[in-house]
């Protein structure tokens, strides 16, 4: 079922293999632009983090970039093709998309439809793209997550935290796409378990060729999964970090430098923030996705 991504011929010659590019990509909401105009771009094989506090923007724009929110503006091209762009998209387009990226959500526990068994969970997107060895694809990719066959009949609610997440990584994988869509996928973990979910993700990245672009709100969390980071405050790119960047806490803008100085010290996000602010907090629509 996983095969390492052979597709290296780009990085071979000396330049970087785009799998992702987005580029100027806008959502509005009432009006008012959630994402205004933010591009980045995520290399075959790489781990990319965007970061940002609530409000600023950061999982409306992974949201638009795995097609669930329709753009204003702006597109996102995988392997130099168009798959998302302003505009009603037709249900071959989706169904195709869904088979090149994957989600994972935040809460594993609203994420899981609460009524069915890891197995039924799994073997869905199968079922709905029309894929065959349904048996072996299950086992499959529960083994590439770490969760035992004994838990393959048991509802969400039998499970611990870390579980049910590696549950819904595990559904994300059955596809077999080359990119993971990461919605803050530690953040209502335990922090003990936080770190064995980065881990797991780290390694499916380089056992399978995986592309992972994830966001999050604190930036030593980003920073233990991607290589870099980009930036996002009122719905506007930023800054971009390295990783090197992060662990020197080296930044040029000051939104940044709260952001890093939160990192170090968790009980200081707040007024760090605000300070950085001017003491008002980003503002995006009511009805926008965090």
């Amino acid at each position: 079922m996983w095969r390492r991504c052979r597709c290296w011929s780009a990085i071979r010659r000396g330049r970087r293999a785009e799998v992702i590019e987005v580029e100027g990509l806008t959502v509005r909401f009432q009006g008012l632009a959630a994402v205004d105009q933010v591009s980045l771009s995520v290399a075959r094989g790489e781990a990319v983090g965007v970061v940002g506090e609530s409000g600023s923007g950061k999982s409306t724009l992974l949201r638009a970039t795995a097609g669930l929110l329709a753009p204003d503006g702006g597109r996102v091209m995988f392997d130099g093709r168009a798959v998302v762009t302003a505009g009603r998209q037709s249900l071959a387009d989706r169904r195709a998309r869904a088979r090149l990226m994957q989600m994972v959500f935040q809460d594993p526990s609203t994420a899981l439809h609460p009524r069915h068994t890891v197995d039924r969970i799994l073997a869905e997107p199968l079922v709905i793209h029309g894929v065959g060895e349904v048996e072996r694809r299950i086992a499959a990719a529960m083994a590439a997550v770490g969760l035992d066959a004994s838990l393959r009949f048991r509802f969400p609610h039998q499970l611990s935290g870390g579980q049910r997440q590696r549950v819904a990584i595990a559904r994300a994988l059955i596809l077999e796409p080359r990119v993971l869509l990461l919605d803050e996928p530690t953040s209502a973990l335990d922090v003990s378990v936080q770190a064995e979910v980065l881990n797991l993700l780290d390694r499916l990245r380089a056992d399978h060729g995986l592309t992972l672009l994830m966001v999050g709100h604190d930036l030593a969390v980003v920073a233990h999964l991607c290589t870099r980071a980009l930036v996002m405050h009122r719905g506007r790119a930023v800054e971009e970090l390295t990783r090197a960047d992060i662990h020197g806490a080296k930044a040029r803008d000051p939104y940044t430098q709260a952001l890093l100085a939160a990192a170090r010290d968790p009980r200081a996000a707040h007024s760090a923030a605000m300070s950085a602010t001017g003491g008002s907090k980003a503002v995006t629509s009511g009805s926008a996705p965090r």
